[in-house]
């Protein structure tokens, strides 16, 4: 299975969410994407169950010399996430990586001041809520986003994705009601390989998607 976009992506993952949550005007979902990436996806996913549409901030935590690498994830203000499994095969401790997490946490603060404003992080308690991302490879920073959000008791938590390794969608189990995941590849490397388009999206673009919703939802 290969997404010609994100859009693409959205609209499919519409489809099988349409049928997990019944439009029956008793309970207004909120579908939260994870930026940048998760975007455009969480939109078509947004106007087919008819939930409010909002971002959660994560943050990926690198490896010390492979920031590429992630072993953690930080989300909102929540306490950073860590694989530590993985810690333990690099020989890297939490102290190890204090200064990358606080350089992460600066850049959630930038991202929070550039995509919303003067808006406060969504609300969450006793909503169903639809957690958002264009794929997960190793789940980290979907994980860090699961467990901030758990911690505002939701009444009903969804993680959906379009595409995940099948790694990434066992570990998060625990951590969702449920888990949405429409193609689980045994040989998955990256999330790219999966979209026949996946230009990398700017803050820009990121900002353009979001005042289109907030202008639609206003009128």
């Amino acid at each position: 299975m290969i997404f010609e976009d994100r859009d693409a992506a959205g609209r499919a993952l519409a489809d099988d969410i349409a049928q997990r949550i019944p439009r029956d005007g008793q309970d207004r979902p909120l579908v939260l994407a994870m930026p940048r990436g998760g975007v455009p996806v969480a939109v078509p996913v947004a106007e087919r169950i008819g939930a409010d549409l909002d971002i959660i901030l994560v943050r990926k935590i690198g490896a010390p010399g492979r920031p590429e690498f992630g072993v953690g994830a930080i989300a909102e203000d929540g306490p950073p996430v860590f694989d530590r499994s993985v810690l333990k095969h690099l020989g890297v401790t939490e102290d190890d990586l204090a200064d990358t997490v606080a350089a992460e946490r600066a850049e959630l603060a930038r991202r929070s001041r550039r995509y919303r404003g003067d808006r406060p992080a969504p609300q969450v308690t006793g909503r169903t809520v639809v957690l958002i991302d264009d794929g997960l490879a190793t789940g980290v920073t979907a994980r860090a986003a699961l467990r901030w959000l758990h911690s505002r008791q939701p009444r009903r938590l969804i993680l959906a994705v379009p595409v995940c390794s099948p790694e990434a969608r066992d570990l998060l189990t625990a951590d969702a009601d449920d888990v949405v995941c429409l193609y689980a590849p045994e040989f998955f490397r990256a999330v790219g390989q999966w979209y026949t388009d996946f230009d990398q999206l700017t803050d820009t673009d990121v900002d353009r998607v979001l005042r289109r919703v907030h202008r639609a939802t206003a009128g």
